[in-house]
């Protein structure tokens, strides 16, 4: 049985503005990048301990996967089998607070 996926607000909102900076160049781009991040994280449904480690988180060890530039950042709940999304950071920005 598959994880369910759960995007956090603050994930939302990390992919829609960088989106919408892309866009300003380039809307094509934009879509394809969104897209491209949406598709990547449904993997974590069905293996959501791919992405390695990320001991600095808040809640204790959280984890990521790196689509492009974009790393993102999520925690597993095996109880609830469930992830959650926690942010969408670009890799040249300084390390995200949780």
């Amino acid at each position: 049985m598959d994880f369910k996926v759960i995007w956090s607000d603050a994930a939302i909102a990390d992919l829609r503005d960088a989106c919408s900076y892309i866009a300003h160049h380039d809307p094509q781009a934009a879509g394809r990048m969104g897209r491209g991040i949406l598709e990547h994280v449904r993997i974590l449904a069905t293996f959501p301990f791919i992405g390695p480690a990320y001991p600095r988180g808040a809640r204790g060890p959280l984890r990521e996967i790196v689509f492009r530039n974009y790393r993102i950042f999520y925690d597993v709940s095996e109880a609830e089998r469930r992830v959650e999304i926690l942010h969408v950071w670009h890799g040249a920005r300084d390390e995200p607070r949780f």
